[in-house]
C-alpha cells in the first residue's frame, strides 16, 4: 500500500502546482527528494550513553537505523578528539519519507506546546526547507519514561523546486502547517 501523503501528492498536489506555475510537463512539477533528520550531541563526548539513547530514539522516529556522525577535527577547548561520536543522522527517501512527513505534519507538530505553525522563512533560496525541533518527545513513538535527556533535532526537507516560492507552494499543498504572517 502506498503512503497516504504520496497518493495525495499524485492526485491533488501535482495538478494544482502545474496549474499554479504553468508547468507543461508533469516531471517539471516540484517534488520532495529526501528528508534528512540530524541530532547533534556535543555533550556525548563526556557521556557515551547519551549516544545510544539518541540512536534508539532516532531509529524509532525515522523507521530506519541512523548513521553515527563523527568529529572531523580535534578541538581542545571542547575536549573533542577527531573520530569521536558527536551526533546521529538519517536520510529518508521513498515510502518511508512520505510516511515520516505525514506523521510530522499531522501528529508531531500539533503536539508542540503553544504551536501556531512553522515559519515560512526557513527556506534556503533553492526551495529546500529546514525545521528545528527542540524536543523529541513530540513524536508518539518515543516512550517518555525511557528518555534520559531531551534532545533537539534538525529536519531538512530537500525538494526539486528551483525557487523558495515553488518550495513553499509544494509544502503548503502537502499540508505543512505554516504560520500566518
Amino acid at each position: 500500500m502506498a503512503a497516504r501523503l504520496k497518493e495525495h501528492y499524485r492526485k491533488n498536489v501535482t495538478p494544482a502546482l502545474a496549474k499554479e506555475f504553468g508547468y507543461k510537463n508533469v516531471m517539471a512539477v516540484p517534488r520532495i527528494d529526501k528528508v534528512s533528520i540530524n541530532i547533534g550531541l556535543g555533550e556525548a563526548t563526556g557521556n557515551a550513553k547519551l549516544m545510544d539513547g539518541a540512536v534508539n530514539e532516532l531509529s524509532a522516529i525515522a523507521g530506519q537505523k541512523p548513521v553515527i556522525t563523527k568529529a572531523k577535527k580535534s578541538i581542545a577547548a571542547f575536549k573533542l578528539r577527531e573520530g569521536m561520536a558527536i551526533g546521529a543522522m538519517v536520510t529518508l527517501r521513498g515510502e518511508r519519507m512520505y510516511e515520516f512527513l505525514d506523521r510530522l505534519m499531522n501528529v508531531a507538530l500539533p503536539r508542540v506546546r503553544d504551536f501556531r505553525g512553522v515559519s515560512s522563512k526557513s527556506f534556503d533560496g533553492r526551495g529546500n526547507y529546514t525545521l528545528g525541533v527542540k524536543d523529541q518527545l513530540i513524536f508518539p513513538e518515543i516512550d517518555y519514561s525511557k528518555v534520559e535527556k531531551t534532545k533537539g533535532m534538525n529536519i531538512s526537507i530537500t525538494t526539486t523546486a528551483r525557487t523558495d516560492a515553488e518550495g513553499l507552494a509544494l509544502l503548503k499543498q502537502l499540508g505543512m502547517p505554516f504560520r500566518a504572517q
